[in-house]
C-alpha cells in the first residue's frame, strides 16, 4: 500500500533512515520539534535530536494513513525497533512552510 505524502513529509520519511543532517535540512531555520515531552528549537537543536534518536536506537518508521486537516498534516507511522514498546504506531503532527517543515509534534 502506497500512502500519498506532501513532498517535505516523504523527503522526512526518506531523510529519517539516512542521517540527522539530512533530517534538519527539511526544516525551517526556526522550526520546532516535540518528541517524548521535550521540544527541540533551530536547524542545530533538530540535528541534535535526531542524532540522539538515531544513536539509543535503531528504528524503521512506515507511513501508514495519512490525514490533513487544513492547519497540519497528521501522518501514521508503523514504528519497529530494538525500543521498548517496539512496536508501536505513532502520529507524526506536521506544519508545513512552502517547501519545508516547521513544526513537527510526535505522539501516541
Amino acid at each position: 500500500m502506497s500512502i500519498d505524502l506532501p513532498q517535505p513529509i516523504a523527503a522526512y520519511f526518506d531523510a529519517d533512515a539516512q542521517s540527522a543532517a539530512a533530517v534538519a535540512r527539511l526544516f525551517t531555520p526556526d522550526a520546532v520539534v516535540t518528541d517524548e515531552g521535550k521540544t527541540h528549537r533551530g536547524r542545530a537543536g533538530i540535528e541534535a535530536w535526531k542524532a540522539a534518536a538515531s544513536t539509543a536506537y535503531r528504528y524503521t518508521s512506515t507511513p501508514i494513513a495519512v490525514h490533513d486537516d487544513g492547519d497540519h498534516v497528521v501522518v501514521t507511522g508503523h514504528v519497529v525497533g530494538d525500543f521498548p514498546g517496539s512496536p508501536i504506531d505513532l502520529r507524526y503532527v506536521f506544519t508545513i512552510d512552502g517547501d519545508a517543515i516547521a513544526a513537527l509534534e510526535i505522539k501516541p
